[in-house]
């Protein structure tokens, strides 16, 4: 798994490409990078899934994890481009009955503004 930062209109977008699994623990997180960004200030996270090709239950885990630290915070995390195939994943595990899904990005956006 890597995963890239970047900011737009106030929103930190994190690129993650490849898989979100136990096995690739390193020494960040995805739950760590996200609370740095809480402890920076900012609170409004998306989580870009374009290029993620798997998630297992510690990366359902880390995903729940960064959107209940960013919640008690009073931010808001949400998803972009998620494939058809984890959406299954996150309908099983009811987390798109917590988190905002989204299919385009600039949607996802749009929605941070409008709240």
């Amino acid at each position: 798994m890597e995963i890239s930062a970047r900011e737009k209109n106030d929103v930190v977008i994190f690129d993650i490409t490849g898989e979100i699994r136990r096995s690739d623990i390193t020494d960040l997180t995805l739950h760590q990078l996200v609370k740095d960004q809480l402890d920076s200030g900012k609170r409004n996270i998306l989580l870009n899934f374009e290029s993620v090709e798997f998630i297992d239950s510690f990366g359902v885990g880390e995903i729940l994890a960064s959107y209940i630290s960013t919640n008690n915070l009073g931010g808001k995390l949400k998803i972009a481009k998620i494939s058809k195939k984890l959406f299954l994943v996150f309908q099983v595990t009811m987390l798109t009955k917590v988190l905002e899904i989204f299919d385009d990005e600039e949607v996802a956006l749009d929605s941070f503004i409008k709240e």
